[in-house]
């Protein structure tokens, strides 16, 4: 596996901001995997995301913090296809300042969630958990160059 070049990032890069959603999996306590649709923002490579503070995925990662994930363009045809899948770890994130910048990234691209931050002034807004996801692993999804087609590369 090679390790994740310019062009690359690129291509991930683009995709990561053409999406506004993901499917995160994380591995329940029993030992399945866990998938389910959550809204993200990122700051280069690094992907947060926006999970309630009861929910199982925030259970699920305080007890096994490895997760994976898909992001998707949207597109009408098969050789339109583009995405990337990952593989890394997930936190959550800590410290004020860093929970301020991370929730005026998301009001940013999801300006909805101001219904959100109605409710009180300090983030994560009541309620919420924002969620730090730090890549390992990147494939890179492409059927524009051919069916299937991926490119895997390690991110760190």
């Amino acid at each position: 596996m090679e390790q994740l070049n310019a062009s690359a990032r690129q291509r991930v890069l683009e995709i990561m901001h053409g999406a506004r959603d993901m499917t995160l999996a994380t591995i329940r306590p029993d030992g399945y995997p866990q998938a389910t649709t959550v809204s993200y923002v990122h700051d280069g490579l690094a992907i947060y995301a926006v999970i309630g503070l009861g929910s199982q995925k925030a259970d699920n990662i305080q007890h096994n913090n490895k997760v994976s994930g898909t992001i998707n363009l949207p597109y009408d045809r098969w050789s339109e296809i583009r995405g990337l899948s990952f593989s890394g770890t997930a936190d959550f994130v800590r410290g004020q300042d860093r929970l301020e910048e991370i929730g005026q990234k998301i009001l940013q691209k999801f300006p909805e969630a101001k219904e959100f931050a109605a409710q009180g002034s300090n983030m994560p807004w009541e309620g919420l958990l924002f969620l730090h996801i730090d890549l390992e692993v990147i494939s890179l999804l492409d059927y524009g160059v051919g069916f299937g087609h991926t490119e895997l590369y390690r991110s760190n």
